[in-house]
């Protein structure tokens, strides 16, 4: 992982830290990638048995998809680790 993306998730775990009252919460993931199956698939694997809400919808031109994901998490440490875990798909954008 590069120097920028430690950095990131730094930022972001202060964030989540310091606007999240209590935990577990609800959070929201959201996802752009180029218009695959398999790729979905991969997304809806890692949040698999989370209780997770996923919605999917194609791009106009039908050459990417966006997905939601809504699902209670333990901690910003949990939150950050699902990200790492999908930034292994190729092309995924995290929003």
């Amino acid at each position: 992982m590069n120097e920028k993306t430690e950095e990131f998730y730094k930022r972001l775990k202060a964030e989540l830290e310091n606007t999240t009252e209590k935990w577990p919460t609800e959070y929201l993931y959201k996802f752009i990638i180029p218009a695959s199956e398999a790729k979905v698939a991969l997304i809806e694997k890692a949040f698999n048995n989370m209780g997770a809400v996923i919605k999917t919808n194609k791009s106009k031109n039908g050459n990417y998809s966006s997905v939601s994901i809504n699902v209670i998490m333990p901690s910003a440490d949990a939150i950050i680790e699902k990200y790492k875990e999908v930034s292994t798909i190729e092309g995924i954008i995290s929003l």
